[in-house]
């Protein structure tokens, strides 16, 4: 579950950077609860190319996180004012 959770996480950050097609396949996948068949069938494409296709954009979304690392600093900077004013937590998270 943990790494679904990081999946869609990269997916909220990046998905700007994904084809619009990458954009459907991930959220039929992921937010629809489709099988691949079912995906594979609204597509007229195999089954295989539909698994192989996900994990070519869960790579691409780890590329860009391994890039770009906004995941992380936002995480790490969440910890860092965790134990500031509750004011000043809430204007730095609406920036995150």
């Amino acid at each position: 579950m943990k790494e679904r959770e990081y999946i869609l996480e990269l997916y909220e950050l990046y998905n700007k950077l994904l084809t619009e097609r990458e954009k459907t396949y991930f959220e039929d996948y992921y937010f629809e609860d489709l099988s691949l068949q079912e995906i594979a069938d609204n597509n007229n494409v195999s089954k295989s190319y539909v698994g192989k296709f996900i994990n070519i954009i869960i790579n691409k979304l780890n590329k860009f996180e391994e890039s770009l690392r906004i995941n992380y600093k936002n995480k790490r900077i969440r910890e860092l004012i965790k134990d500031l004013d509750k004011e000043l937590v809430s204007k730095i998270e609406d920036l995150l």
